[in-house]
């Protein structure tokens, strides 16, 4: 009786199994044929994803804190020679175009470094030259010998479905090439105070540290998307990892390798996401878009008639969900592109084109600024009678937090210039140089730099 039992257990284990294998997608095996693997596809794509180590000097003595005579006079920090320290770091890459030598990564992987050395699949290593890169998307393109390489081919990312089995390349932790596993989590993460343009693919495919700039497959073995970031809150990987499509990457990739920067451009808008309170005051049938909640004097967005109010469905045939996306679509265009904008004016849907203009030194500062504090709830406050900026809320991912700054911190200067609300702090950044903020935060205060 009880081997019956272990016996029909065992069965019925067997067809639970079977059964689970069907239901998940996963390759039917009847004993009789070669086990299902992924081998065959990676022979194929391996060889294309490569290690990029980089080193860079750092200036120890490049705070602009201990460059102002007047700080150092005031806290008697004493002169001294500059002092140089070297900074090293892992990632990966993708090779994509194999008779040019190109290679994708990000662009924290190699900022601001010195010597970029990448190591091929076989062993060999090169210096690589930088193309082009670009921080806000956090794209970037190197360049090595183009002697026998094998290149990845970019898939349409836009055909990607939840559920669909993916594949992520790289060299975690220096540990060399590593393969791991898993399905598309989500599509279109935004909003995470990661870059400024975030369109993220989310996958439970186990990626870490020394992971960016690898590849995301798909089982043909095309590339449908660049590893970039990870959620830790425990500092471990917990299966939720970000990677850029391949669809934001191939317009960006394009300008890189053309002009080496993204030059981007004004449109002249200010949104924000649709909420149900705002839906029932604009009387909308939609739950979808994005509302204008301010127009630059003068720009592309005000020559065409736009209006605070007006709520964004569409641009460039492209639906337009929420303020994330507007500002994807027109960060990927050029000074000069076009791009077409469906709105409801109250009521009334219309369609409208714009031209995409070269935003003045004002608008650029407002930029940086949007960038330095992304993810980061400000407003202008009178807290115990101290006038400022108050850091009302900061996301957790964003480069605010990392550089140390939190809720209920007042922003007093900028620049060593008083500040008490965010058009004065607009007009005090320079875009092309780090940003001396002092932080009043409870009865004490501090200086920080953002760069």
């Amino acid at each position: 009786m009880k081997t019956y039992l272990l016996k029909s257990l065992a069965l019925l284990s067997i067809l639970s199994i079977s059964t689970l294998s069907l239901a998940a997608g996963l390759p039917p095996y009847d004993g009789t044929q070669a086990l299902p693997s992924l081998a065959p596809m990676l022979e194929r794509s391996m060889p294309a994803v490569v290690n990029i180590a980089t080193s860079k000097n750092i200036q120890l003595s490049d705070n602009p804190l201990m460059q102002d005579p007047v700080f150092r006079q005031f806290f008697n920090v004493p002169n001294q020679s500059r002092q140089q320290q070297q900074k090293n770091s892992l990632g990966s890459g993708v090779i994509i175009d194999s008779k040019q030598g190109l290679v994708l990564t990000n662009n924290h992987v190699i900022d601001k470094a010195d010597t970029i050395l990448v190591t091929l699949h076989d062993g060999r290593q090169l210096n690589a030259e930088l193309i082009g890169t670009d921080p806000e998307s956090d794209v970037a393109v190197i360049k090595i010998p183009a002697n026998n390489l094998s290149q990845l081919t970019m898939a349409d990312s836009s055909l990607l479905k939840v559920g669909d089995f993916v594949v992520a390349i790289g060299n975690p932790f220096g540990l060399g090439q590593t393969v791991t596993s898993g399905i598309v989590s989500a599509l279109g993460r935004s909003g995470l105070g990661i870059e400024k343009y975030e369109n993220f693919i989310q996958t439970d495919a186990s990626i870490n540290p020394g992971n960016s700039g690898g590849a995301l497959v798909n089982l043909r073995g095309e590339l449908i998307g660049m590893n970039t970031a990870i959620l830790a809150p425990s500092g471990g990987n917990v299966g939720i990892g970000f990677a850029i499509p391949t669809n934001m990457i191939n317009s960006i990739k394009d300008v890189l390798v053309k002009h080496g920067e993204v030059k981007r451009g004004l449109l002249g808008v200010t949104t924000q996401d649709l909420t149900p309170e705002l839906v029932n005051a604009f009387n909308l049938e939609t739950q979808h878009g994005a509302a204008i909640s301010r127009i630059e004097n003068d720009s592309p967005a005000a020559k065409a008639g736009l209006e605070p109010g007006d709520i964004i469905v569409g641009a460039n045939d492209k639906p337009i969900n929420n303020s994330q996306d507007i500002n994807n679509i027109v960060g990927l265009l050029q000074i000069g592109d076009k791009v077409t904008l469906d709105y409801f004016h109250g009521t009334e849907k219309k369609a409208v084109t714009a031209v995409i203009a070269k935003p003045e030194q004002t608008q650029l500062a407002g930029e940086k600024l949007h960038r330095l504090l992304v993810g980061t709830v400000l407003t202008a406050t009178a807290k115990n009678q101290l006038e400022g900026i108050s850091l009302d809320k900061i996301n957790t991912a964003s480069y605010a937090w990392r550089v140390g700054l939190r809720p209920g911190d007042v922003i007093v200067s900028a620049n060593r210039y008083r500040v008490h609300n965010l058009e004065e702090l607009k007009r005090v950044i320079n875009p092309n140089s780090p940003v001396l903020i002092n932080i009043q935060r409870g009865e004490q205060g501090l200086f920080v730099v953002l760069r």
